[in-house]
């Protein structure tokens, strides 16, 4: 049995939720989510409660229905709190001349190649820069997280002298270059 997947998920005040379809709607402040519920699951929308069980007379082996339970808590969960405070990952730009612009709706990154590198900025993304850091923000936490990795991808950090691109707080482990060796004689 899955632990995580029988707690229930408390709803805050200005969020709504509604089921349609097998399709979990949730609206609030920061914007909309939906979450997709597959058909082996039930959704009890109690007050201010969500509760997921497993509908055991589908077609999925049991093991795989509590492999899926957890997931599908988890995602309804983050969706409800996208909404109510959206998410946000940092990066930080280091390195001599490196710098990042938002120009309309494209992240604009030079760093370090003889072109700029042009990002288009998903829909439902908001993207902040403030000196060398920065800021993409949004609803959903999936896009957020791969949006801010492929921000990271374009430059990863150099072990010698730390340039490049990290998220914020990320511990990047330095190596020591080669030392010259001295003559004696």
């Amino acid at each position: 049995m899955s632990r995580l997947g029988k707690k229930p998920i408390n709803i805050p005040q200005d969020v709504e939720v509604k089921l349609e379809n097998n399709i979990l709607k949730i609206k609030g402040p920061k914007g909309e989510e939906q979450v997709n519920i597959p058909q082996d699951f039930d959704i009890l929308l109690d007050g201010g409660l969500i509760k997921i069980t497993p509908n055991f007379s589908r077609r999925m082996k049991q093991k795989q229905l509590f492999e899926q339970w957890g997931t599908i808590r988890s995602l309804i969960q983050n969706a409800v709190i996208g909404v109510k405070d959206g998410f946000a990952k940092k990066l930080e730009v280091n390195g001599v001349g490196y710098k990042a612009e938002k120009d309309n709706d494209n992240l604009v990154l030079k760093i370090g190649y003889s072109h700029p590198v042009i990002l288009k900025i998903p829909e439902g993304l908001d993207v902040s820069i403030e000196k060398n850091i920065i800021t993409v923000s949004g609803v959903s936490k999936e896009k957020v997280g791969l949006f801010a990795a492929l921000i990271k991808r374009q430059k990863p950090v150099e072990p010698y002298q730390g340039k490049g691109i990290k998220y914020q707080g990320e511990y990047v482990r330095r190596k020591v270059g080669k030392k010259m060796a001295s003559t004696s004689g």
